[in-house]
């Protein structure tokens, strides 16, 4: 999958498995962009990044014609614009509680008349557009349900028109049903029940629900539960557990 029509691709539902970057590494961030995923993902929230991190990153995904998605640090019109300025080809944005937060999500990803986002692609227009026009069609706007406001208007965000995915973020989301960690396991029907929820409300909107993966196998499982994007996480997490093995191969 190359850069170009990533945006396109997702809306007509292809499934689409991408990797979740929170490491300032861009050598190590080029090197998983090689290893065939449809998309790397950027965490500006929870990730150990800031803005110079995230142009570098881009920069070295693009060296292998991948999609750069970014988790950006908030619903907040100058962190998406800025994201998409240093080259994204989407965001995913967090803590999308009401419709209001949904369309100002969308705003922000698209230039005027349509939206309100504020032209000053100093890098992207290498790569994206460069008119307005076409970059409003190269970038993919999803929002991320995870919390219990999110899953009570879920129906009525995926309506929201301009918006182009859901983006299922559990661990919040299981806190948000009352999980005492955000792996409980007690939780399990009330998750799946709520998953079901956004499945159905992407459905009926005609848009597309990703959700956050721990694994590959993992992300599979989703896939085959009617998600048509899934991300697996995480570089950090992945780096420790490689060493681990090893380690312990190591001594036998």
């Amino acid at each position: 999958m190359t850069a170009t029509g990533f945006a396109q691709r997702l809306r007509e539902g292809r499934p689409t498995i991408g990797y979740w970057v929170v490491l300032d590494n861009p050598v190590g961030t080029e090197r998983i962009a090689r290893t065939g995923y449809d998309y790397v993902c950027i965490d500006a929230q929870h990730g150990l990044t800031e803005f110079r991190a995230i142009l570098a990153a881009t920069t070295a995904i693009d060296t292998y014609d991948v999609p750069t998605l970014v988790r950006v640090q908030a619903n907040d019109q100058f962190w998406i614009g800025q994201a998409l300025d240093a080259g994204a080809r989407g965001v995913i944005v967090p803590m999308v509680d009401t419709v209001a937060d949904a369309q100002a999500a969308v705003a922000a990803c698209r230039y005027p008349p349509t939206g309100r986002r504020s032209y000053g692609p100093m890098r992207s227009q290498l790569r994206v557009g460069p008119t307005p026009a076409e970059a409003d069609a190269e970038i993919a706007c999803l929002v991320m349900i995870e919390t219990p406001d999110g899953l009570r208007n879920v129906k009525e965000i995926a309506a929201v028109p301009g918006l182009d995915g859901l983006y299922v973020g559990p661990s919040d989301l299981r806190l948000a049903l009352g999980g005492k960690t955000s792996t409980d396991p007690d939780l399990d029907a009330e998750f799946d029940e709520a998953l079901a929820t956004v499945l159905a409300a992407a459905a009926d909107a005609g848009i597309v629900a990703g959700i956050h993966c721990p694994d590959g196998a993992t992300a599979a499982r989703r896939l085959a539960q009617g998600f048509t994007y899934a991300s697996v996480a995480c570089d950090l997490v992945h780096l420790e557990q490689v060493a681990r093995d090893h380690l312990a191969a190591a001594r036998g």
